[in-house]
């Protein structure tokens, strides 16, 4: 049995899959399309956010901080060895 043919040619299932398909692409692509927007604003807020900045400045004063106490450390230590080296040699003259 032989089915009737519409005037596009097609044969009603296969319209009605093929609008079905139509429709479901439509659908696809819109979603698509919402999600590429989305990610589209996420980075443009990515890009304009400066708490990164912020956290890079921090990081430079630590180190700054760091290096100075670093190289200040050497004279500190040889007047703290003086200061000992002192008391150890009094100590050393009261108890002999």
């Amino acid at each position: 049995m032989k089915r009737a043919r519409t005037e596009t040619g097609l044969v009603p299932d296969m319209l009605s899959n093929r609008v079905r398909r139509i429709k479901q692409m439509q659908v696809s692509m819109l979603k698509l399309y919402v999600r590429i927007q989305t990610l589209a604003s996420d980075v443009k807020r990515f890009i304009a956010q400066e708490s990164g900045q912020d956290l890079i400045e921090y990081a430079l004063v630590v180190a700054l901080i760091a290096f100075a106490a670093a190289a200040g450390m050497s004279a500190v230590a040889t007047k703290i060895n003086a200061a000992f080296t002192n008391i150890g040699t009094k100590l050393t003259t009261y108890t002999s």
